[in-house]
């Protein structure tokens, strides 16, 4: 069982510093959008391409607010989420698995 319990681990890890890469590139967004940035630099179109798939989605679900994009507040709440109850629970769970208590 500890194989297992390591593989999440392992997972939940992986996806908790993915999850904060992309908190943090989701905020580098919100800010460069605060200016006229130039859409033919890199790292621009990168924020673009990385950010836009996810804070499309929300914008179709949020009421249009009068230019107020509300889209990456909701984005970064549920990545605090994922992180404090999913991301937290697989760590539980694999280390209840770790130590032979049960799963429950």
């Amino acid at each position: 069982m500890f194989v297992v319990a390591n593989f999440l681990l392992a997972i939940a890890k992986v996806a908790d510093i993915l999850l904060t890469i992309y908190l943090y590139i989701i905020i580098a967004r919100a800010i460069i959008s605060w200016v006229n940035p130039d859409p033919y630099n890199p790292i621009v179109n990168f924020l673009y391409r990385s950010t836009e798939p996810v804070l499309s989605r929300v914008r179709r679900i949020l009421p249009d607010l009068g230019g107020l994009d509300l889209s990456p507040i909701l984005v970064l709440v549920a990545i605090y989420f994922i992180q404090s109850f999913v991301i937290r629970t697989i760590y539980d769970f694999a280390f209840r698995m770790k130590l032979g208590t049960g799963a429950m």
